[in-house]
This record gives structure tokens, C-alpha cells and sequence, in this order.
């Protein structure tokens, strides 16, 4: 509702004013009256209204002396109307100097009202869709800037605009907020899953809206990712006496209230600056991607899954080592005994959650400085990601576990096997000539993987690489294309062309459609009919 204000000292005029129209209709509500230019005055010192009715002829302060002083003081962004009993040339003249939108002569008609009414809703609807363009554009230019700081490619200019735009006040961190129902597993999904990621965005924003450009959405263009950034800073847990924790845990409170679905948040280490986030970004990246091999928690805090104390720290570095060198070499059968023999030095010591995590981590680096010396375009932390995930093999077997640890050391072989073969020349073609012949069938990088030997996250990484786009959008291409060869060629009806693409989904199938084509099916084969 638009808030309005009638200014009158005639109080049978107010009153007349009240029932003349049927205001909420209108989408108004008259939140106050006053009897002159004065008591109005007083009132917008301390609340805002968008439409001022006032009266022209009133004791102490008139309505032109009203509009001239909101006008010089600012006091108000009100549109302004006059009314007056006086048709008088000269009290127009002094309105329109002042900016008052109508000009409106007593006695008021409903029709005069009502027109007034509807073309402040129609220049409010003008100035709201304005507005919500700057700010979008504003949100749009300081996440640009976030993310150059982000990724470590910024310039003094990058860290004043984001100082001038953020309220940032003590250390700061970066946080991953994501959706933690982790079961998707078709691409019919990602449509889904991508509204559920703006959802998601909107719903952190609308939970702290006094920090709401604090949240970046799309921070890490990763394809398989559905996450929203965060700007954490020390402040916004101090000012209610909490801690980091209980700040991300009251948080995920919030944000599932509206939701309805499980979120998690992965929080990197602490740093001075604004001008350091990549370091917490990073740190962020390295902790998502090891979260596969510890329990599942909703909030995973650098500080507490990575750093030990020093006194409480015993890493098993001849162990550790033996089985660095059996996964380099891809020697299955010295894989699994070097990690039965990490898991007993262990115990030995005394096996506790930091002593098997601080080892884990340790080796978990190592490997990923293995493969970039191999390929250092690779997303290796995804790549750990990936691999740890798929390791479990089932909820029976435990995160961190030494059995887990050998299937992901023995994926993690191949994967090192697969760099060394530099796959994106001869296998890729044949990948592609396999996409254009089983192009309708349940084909995913998975079994592409296993037909050659290769891990399929890294082929996923390799096949962007050359193609510039991800395996799900050349495959999506072939079979829109092929569907609207169909079309044109064909009178097959849509739900057929669609099966005998691939999508069992009809729905899912038209928009997808419409994303490539930007028509619907429908209209595509209306339009190139004549071909």
C-alpha cells in the first residue's frame, strides 16, 4: 500500500476526503491527517508517506508554504497535491514552481481523486521498476568487484569500491552456502536445482537484509555447483555476544525456516583484510573439497577441521610417504597395504578425530601438488571433491574410514594415469563420435569414463577445456539440434521427438528447448514450416 497524508483544517473536508474513494482498492491507505502545514511537518520529520493532499488556504503554515519547505529541506520524497477553492491562476503557478504533480479544485470530485490516485500508482510502478534496475545493476558492479578480490585479480580501484559498498569491520572470511541434499542424479534436475540456487540467494538475502550485498551468487562457475558466496565478518556475530559457530548454526536456523531443505556452510580460515578474501576463498575450496573423508556436520570452520595443536600433532610421515608413492606409481596391491599400515601406525599412537584428520589432510595435499605438476589447469580440488564423494560406496561405509581411504587412494591412481595420457587429443574424438551415435541414450561422463579408462571428473574438466562448454551442454546442444531437425522434417508429435532425443520429461525437454531456441517446439516448427 502507498502511504498518504491529507492536510485540511476543515474537518468535514477530511472527512469527506476518507470515504470519497475506496482508497485500498486504489492501493492507498491514509496513514494520517493534519490540520495544517505545521503539524505535517512535524509528522514527516519522523515517517514517510508517498502522497501529500493538502489544502491551499490553512492557519499557520498553508499548503504552498508546506510544499515550498519539504521541497527546500528535503524532509520528504512525497508526491505533492493542491487543493484549493480558489481557481486562482497564480496559486497553479507557485504549485508547479514547487512541484506539485495536480493541481485540484475544491469541491474535490471522485473522478478528479481517483485519476490522481492512479497516476501516482502508475509513476510509483515507473520509479519502483527504476529503482530495482539501479540496485540490481549496483548489486551486479559490487559482486564484479567482489569476485576480481575473490580470485585474486584486483586492483586498488576493485578494493576501494568494495570498502565503500560493504559494511566490513573486523577479520573477515569467506563462506560456502550450499544446499547440503546432495541426490541429485539426472540432468532433468539441474534446471531445478539452478531455481533452487536462486532461492536460495534471495532467501540469505531477505534473512540479513542489512547485509544483503554480503552474498555473491555464483561465485565459483563450477557447472555442478549450486552454491551462494558469503562475506562473513567479525562483527555480524560480536554485535549479538556470539561466537563464529553459533552465528553460521543460528543462520542455517533461518535460512531453513523458509526454505524447507538442508543447507550447509563451509567457512575458510580468517584473514585481516578485505584485500586478503582469496586466501579465505581458497582455504574454502581446499576444505570443501576434503569434507568427503569427516563426518557430515552443517557448519565445517577451517580452523577446526584443518589447524592442530601443535603439542597434540603426530604425523606418520614414513607411512604417509609409502603411500604417496604406490598411488603415483598406480601399484594397486602396495596401495591398499601402505594404507592398512597408515591406519596402524595410527591406532598405535592413539587414534583420535584430529590425529586421522590432520594425517588425511596431509596426504590429500600432497596428492593434489602430484596432479598439478601433471596439469595445472585442473580443478583439483573438484577433483578431490569427486573422487572422496564417490569413494563411500554406500552409507555402510564410514567418511574418514580406512576402507574409504583405500577406494579413493586406488581412484585416485587412475586419475593421476589419466594426466599422464593427456587424453584431450586422441579419446575425445572418439568421445564425440560415441555423443552423435547414442546421443538419446542414458550417456553421462560416468560411462564414458569407464568405457576408457578414464576418471570421469577429469575428462569433464578436459572435455570443457577443448569444447568451451560443459559435457551436459554439448550433449543438451546435439539433442535440441537434432529434435529441431525433426520438427521441420518430420510430423512427429512433440512428446515422440522428445523421447527419441533422450528426454522422458516433456516439460523438461520444451524448456530446455526454449532456453537454446527461444521459442517453444510449437512455434519453431510453425515458423520454419516453409523449409
Amino acid at each position: 500500500m502507498l502511504k498518504v497524508m491529507l492536510v485540511d483544517d476543515e474537518p468535514f473536508i477530511l472527512q469527506g476526503l476518507k470515504i470519497l474513494v475506496d482508497w485500498n482498492k486504489e492501493g492507498f491507505e491514509i496513514v494520517n491527517t493534519a490540520s495544517n502545514g505545521k503539524e505535517a511537518l512535524e509528522y514527516l520529520k519522523n515517517n514517510e508517506v508517498d502522497l501529500i493532499i493538502s489544502d491551499i488556504q490553512m492557519p499557520v503554515m498553508n499548503g504552498l508554504e508546506l510544499l515550498e519547505n519539504i521541497q527546500k529541506t528535503g524532509v520528504s520524497k512525497a508526491r505533492f497535491a493542491i487543493l484549493t477553492g480558489y481557481d486562482d491562476f497564480s496559486y497553479a503557478q507557485r504549485a508547479i514552481k514547487y512541484n506539485s504533480m495536480d493541481y485540484i479544485l475544491k469541491p474535490v470530485q471522485k473522478k478528479d481523486i481517483l485519476a490522481l490516485l492512479r497516476n501516482v500508482s502508475k509513476l510509483e510502478k515507473v520509479s519502483k521498476e527504476k529503482e530495482d534496475d539501479r540496485a540490481k545493476m549496483e548489486d551486479a558492479y559490487l559482486a564484479r568487484n567482489v569476485i576480481a578480490l575473490i580470485k585474486g585479480k584486483y586492483d586498488d580501484s576493485n578494493i576501494e569500491y568494495v570498502k565503500k559498498h560493504m559494511q566490513l569491520s573486523g577479520k573477515i572470511r569467506y563462506v560456502d552456502i550450499e544446499l547440503a541434499d546432495e541426490t541429485k542424479e539426472s540432468d532433468e534436475d539441474d534446471y531445478d536445482a539452478r531455481v533452487l540456487q536462486h532461492q536460495l540467494h534471495s532467501t540469505c538475502r531477505e534473512v540479513y537484509k542489512d547485509n544483503e550485498n554480503h552474498f555473491i551468487f555464483d561465485v565459483s562457475y563450477d557447472e555442478s555447483s549450486y552454491d551462494v558466496g558469503f562475506i562473513y565478518c567479525d562483527n555480524m556475530a560480536t554485535r549479538y555476544d556470539m561466537s563464529d559457530e553459533d552465528f553460521f548454526e543460528s543462520m542455517i536456523k533461518k535460512i531453513e525456516g523458509i526454505l524447507l531443505k538442508p543447507v550447509r556452510m563451509i567457512c575458510g580460515k580468517k584473514v585481516g583484510d578485505i584485500s586478503q578474501i582469496a586466501k579465505s576463498y581458497s582455504s574454502c575450496r581446499m576444505l570443501n573439497s576434503i569434507k568427503g573423508f569427516h563426518n557430515e556436520k552443517r557448519v565445517y570452520i577451517y580452523e577446526d577441521e584443518v589447524q592442530i595443536e601443535q603439542k597434540s600433532a603426530y604425523l606418520c610421515k614414513k607411512s604417509l610417504d609409502e603411500c604417496i608413492a604406490a598411488i603415483e606409481k598406480n601399484e594397486k596391491e602396495q596401495i591398499e597395504k601402505s594404507v592398512e599400515k597408515l591406519y596402524e601406525e595410527i591406532a598405535n599412537v592413539g587414534e583420535n578425530y584430529n590425529l586421522v584428520n590432520m594425517n588425511i589432510n596431509y596426504l590429500l595435499f600432497q596428492l593434489i601438488h602430484l596432479a598439478t605438476e601433471q596439469d595445472d589447469n585442473v580443478n583439483q580440488e573438484e577433483v578431490i571433491q569427486y573422487i572422496s564423494e564417490n569413494s563411500v560406496g554406500g552409507e555402510t561405509l564410514s567418511r574418514g574410514s580406512s576402507q574409504h581411504l583405500k577406494n579413493f587412494a586406488l581412484q585416485y591412481a587412475d586419475y593421476l594415469m589419466s594426466l599422464r595420457k593427456n587424453v584431450s587429443r586422441g579419446i575425445l574424438s572418439n568421445i564425440e563420435k560415441d555423443i552423435a551415435e547414442h546421443y538419446a541414450e542414458n550417456i553421462s561422463l560416468r560411462n564414458l569414463g569407464e568405457k576408457y579408462y578414464m576418471n570421469s571428473s577429469y575428462l569433464g574438466q578436459v572435455f570443457r577445456k577443448k569444447y568451451n562448454v560443459s559435457f551436459k551442454d554439448y550433449l543438451t546442444n546435439i539433442r535440441i539440434n537434432e529434435a529441431a531437425k525433426q520438427l521441420i522434417m518430420t510430423d512427429k508429435k512433440i512428446n515422440q521427438i522428445a523421447e527419441e532425443v533422450g528426454y522422458m520429461d516433456c516439460d523438461y525437454f520444451i524448456r530446455k528447448f526454449i532456453e537454446i531456441k527461444g521459442c517453444t517446439p510449437s512455434k519453431y516448427r510453425k515458423n520454419n514450416s516453409h523449409q
